[in-house]
């Protein structure tokens, strides 16, 4: 894995995440806020922006092979899109592994998010982040997939 390395500093090993929307999502501001939150947090972004189809997705992680997906989603459909593209990111053996996380506003129908939570942990993601949830939440997550890969990957 490379190493970010400014001067006078010790080097620090970045995650290369993968940050995208789901197929009915043309949001994008979430998507900048994102990925500047993660260059802050000092990993590297691939930002796939808005709209972004299941194939194309799939087949972007394929070709990139990210340390970690981060999908948002600001329409309400995150429940249904999600489930539907984990389903696609899981059923490739060279992605099982790897962390998919989902965030945003996930369903339309506001008390019900709990119900929605619990379906897409079901359906295959690694963590789910509400409506709502803070920068805190996302970061705790994302430093804890740094310990897991710098033991069992080689970059």
């Amino acid at each position: 894995m490379a190493a970010n390395t400014a001067k006078g500093s010790p080097p620090q090993v970045g995650l290369t995440v993968l940050v995208s929307s789901v197929a009915s999502d043309a949001h994008t501001w979430n998507l900048v806020y994102l990925q500047l939150l993660l260059e802050e947090f000092g990993h590297r972004v691939v930002n796939l922006g808005a709209c972004v189809p299941d194939d194309l997705l799939v087949a972007e992680c394929l070709r990139v092979r990210p340390d970690l997906v981060v999908l948002s989603t600001v329409n309400g459909h995150g429940r249904q899109d999600g489930r539907r593209v984990i389903g696609r990111l899981r059923a490739c053996p060279e992605l099982v592994a790897t962390p998919v996380v989902i965030g945003g506003k996930l369903g339309i129908d506001g008390p019900r998010a709990q119900d929605h939570r619990a379906a897409l942990l079901d359906a295959g993601f690694d963590a789910v982040f509400e409506d709502g949830s803070g920068p805190a939440q996302l970061r705790s997550y994302v430093d804890s997939v740094l310990p897991g890969l710098s033991a069992s990957v080689t970059r």
